[in-house]
């Protein structure tokens, strides 16, 4: 036998091994990251399913007292069109609601609204979603973006006057909530100081105008959803400011840096190649998280300029008591955090080199 074959054969055996130890590996991984989310989406469907009929009162009992207030009518005029509308019986056992409600979404239904008959939860997604992925996404990558810059800045400049009124606006701007930013700017921009009138940036666009892709529509969305995306942007720029501050602070702190600094590194390459770049990674775990919620919309921050959204589709949702529109925009919300925590474990070693999904170096 050559010397080629008895090497051959003796690399082979010990190779196979490995390989297959690596992909079992892969495998087990990936499908223990397929369980937990199957768990975490199922936990999270159980408990939405049961905490929102926990509520007082139903969707006939609420439709009642809003024909009976309203209208006018009778108790038993109201309750006779409700239970003619509505397919939906209030006294049915919670058990066999809550098997049926899992057998449709097996076969990917997710039911029709009850307080708008005939409607699926899909068209209902479908038809406000966008608006939120367009306001609140374009919002958040925007806050994203100048959080990190202004934390960087404030990090290089620290103990001094830009630092110290940066830090305080952004201290002020994560205290305060975002629907008492909205009010103020409302009240104090649109009805005090008159910059602009609220019935021209109330709602996704102007009515009469005409959809489609021409400029005349674009512009008139951009302008209704510019208040609600600067909102959206100051409620959440002031913690990516301060986040971002505290970990390049402590980045610059770390002995790689110095000794680039010793190698006369440029400071340009430092910032990018190794303060910015490590100092960002605590920040993934947040984005990736607020990524996931922007699908659920500022639900308060819709709602105060009407603007038709999925966030101010489920406050109606809460109000109106429409439980599988509640139950449909709950599961799409899981769903997209889940996977974005996915998403942000393998961003994660992608970014940090010396990270891996198996633990290992």
């Amino acid at each position: 036998m050559s010397t080629t074959s008895l090497v051959e054969t003796s690399v082979k055996p010990s190779q196979k091994p490995l390989l297959g130890f690596l992909s079992r590996g892969v495998w087990n991984l990936a499908l223990r990251k397929a369980l937990q989310a199957l768990l975490t989406v199922w936990a999270v469907i159980t408990l939405t399913f049961f905490l929102i009929r926990l509520m007082p009162g139903n969707p006939v009992d609420v439709y009642i007292a809003e024909l009976t207030g309203t209208q006018g009518m009778s108790y038993q005029e109201a309750r006779d069109m409700a239970v003619s509308l509505f397919a939906f019986d209030p006294g049915s056992p919670l058990g066999n609601q809550y098997v049926a409600y899992l057998g449709n979404l097996l076969r990917g239904n997710m039911g029709n609204s009850i307080r708008s008959p005939g409607i699926p939860v899909t068209e209902i997604l479908a038809a406000f979603l966008p608006w939120t992925l367009f306001c609140v996404g374009i919002s958040l990558l925007i806050s994203f973006t100048l959080g990190i810059l202004l934390g960087m800045t404030m990090a290089y400049l620290r103990d001094t006057p830009l630092d110290y009124a940066l830090t305080a606006i952004g201290s002020f701007l994560s205290s305060v909530p975002n629907y008492l930013i909205a009010i103020l700017i409302i009240v104090v921009f649109g009805v005090q100081l008159h910059w602009f009138r609220t019935s021209d940036v109330i709602g996704g666009y102007t009515p009469g105008v005409q959809a489609g892709f021409t400029p005349e529509y674009i512009f008139d969305i951009l302008k209704h959803a510019m208040l609600p995306a600067l909102v959206y942007v100051a409620s959440k720029i002031g913690g990516w400011m301060l986040t971002m501050k505290g970990s390049t602070i402590s980045t610059l702190g770390e002995d790689y840096v110095n000794v680039a600094r010793a190698r006369g590194l440029r400071d340009r390459r430092i910032v990018t190649a190794y303060v910015g770049r490590n100092a960002m990674l605590p920040l993934f775990t947040s984005l990736a998280v607020e990524i996931g919620f922007v699908l659920g919309g500022a639900v308060v921050i819709e709602y105060i300029f009407q603007y038709p959204g999925i966030g101010r589709r489920l406050f109606e949702a809460i109000q109106r008591r429409d439980y599988t529109v509640m139950q449909g925009i709950f599961l799409v919300i899981t769903v997209a955090v889940v996977i974005s925590n996915i998403l942000a474990d393998m961003l994660y070693g992608v970014l940090d080199p010396r990270i891996r999904t198996n633990g290992e170096k």
